[in-house]
């Protein structure tokens, strides 16, 4: 029943055993759908994750009020009352709800899920879906990716999961030549596989995903990409491009220091001969220096000295009449 719609129903009767009766005249009813219309909750998604958790997300309606708390109920065949989901959440605007949904494996069959979006208060429109589980199916990340080399070959091997039955799963490998942007994608039914004729020299990346199987479930919803992984080696060329520039900078510096080097050892090994033109002229200038020196020093203390005698006897001459004159006092 579609809630959040007017729901019409017309009923008559007529007779069980005899068909030659007429049967009565139609009678019409209507069921309005409560609440103000644009307030149901819109874009109603659901996905089965791994066969364990059943995620829906929505977004309010148009007229909802900012602080409207939807809540969601469930129901399927062989569940005795509506259960209600309590896990949610609101990311930028939408609303979400997580709850356990699962099956016994051996399974063949899913019934339908119903689900109720509404709120505590009248104004606020419900809205019913019913969805076909088996279209809601996601598997999970495939786990444990491990990359080995054998020889020309890679092997690539996963976990599985456990929560899926026997043979309802196959597999994308996409996988690449590092010196490569272009991908390829191989499908296999198992969990692992083999790339022969590979480049030694290359690095090749990996990544794995899921997806049902058709036989198992009507989904076409893929796992999430595996964490991409790696092997081997990819020759990078600026590496190269470094050492070319490098080793001849290397060499020149090194050489440039070896010659000063060698220069100052040729120093301390051989000294240089001097010019013995430069020791006589520098002998000779000295031995001049030095009389010329000498001479104008002598002359400079004799002219002293000849002060000084002058000095002594101007004082002998002044201090003989001092004397005199005063013996002659005395007496």
């Amino acid at each position: 029943m579609f809630f959040n719609k007017e729901m019409r129903f017309k009923v008559r009767s007529e007779c069980k055993f005899d068909n030659s009766s007429k049967p009565s005249q139609w009678v019409e009813t209507s069921l309005l759908p409560k609440g103000i219309p644009g307030t149901a909750a819109v874009d109603l998604s659901c996905v089965w994750h791994n066969l364990e958790d059943m995620v829906c997300t929505w977004r309010p309606g148009e007229n909802a009020s900012s602080d409207t708390n939807y809540t969601l109920f469930y129901w399927f065949h062989g569940l005795k009352n509506p259960k209600k989901c309590n896990n949610y959440s609101i990311h930028q605007g939408i609303f979400g709800c997580v709850f356990n949904f699962s099956f016994p494996k051996v399974t063949n069959t899913y019934p339908a899920i119903s689900i109720l979006i509404r709120d505590d208060s009248e104004e606020i429109r419900p809205v019913c879906a019913s969805k076909n589980p088996t279209t809601l199916v996601k598997p999970a990340t495939p786990r444990q990716v491990t990359l080995s080399k054998i020889n020309d070959e890679i092997y690539v091997e996963w976990s599985e999961s456990d929560t899926f039955p026997e043979n309802c799963l196959f597999y994308e490998v996409e996988y690449r030549n590092g010196d490569l942007d272009t991908a390829q994608i191989a499908k296999v039914e198992n969990n692992y596989m083999s790339i022969p004729s590979i480049d030694p020299n290359s690095k090749y990346i990996f990544k794995v995903r899921a997806k049902p199987k058709p036989a198992c479930y009507s989904s076409e919803l893929y796992s999430d990409w595996s964490e991409e992984k790696s092997i081997g080696e990819k020759v990078d060329s600026t590496f190269y491009l470094v050492l070319i520039i490098t080793i001849p900078l290397i060499v020149a510096v090194s050489t440039i220091i070896l010659l000063v080097y060698l220069k100052r050892l040729k120093i301390l090994i051989l000294p240089p001969i001097p010019d013995p033109r430069e020791i006589l002229k520098r002998m000779f200038g000295e031995q001049n220096e030095d009389s010329q020196s000498c001479a104008k020093d002598d002359c400079v203390n004799a002219y002293d000295r000849l002060i000084k005698e002058e000095e002594i006897h101007s004082l002998i001459l002044t201090e003989t009449p001092e004397r005199a004159d005063s013996e002659n006092e005395n007496r």
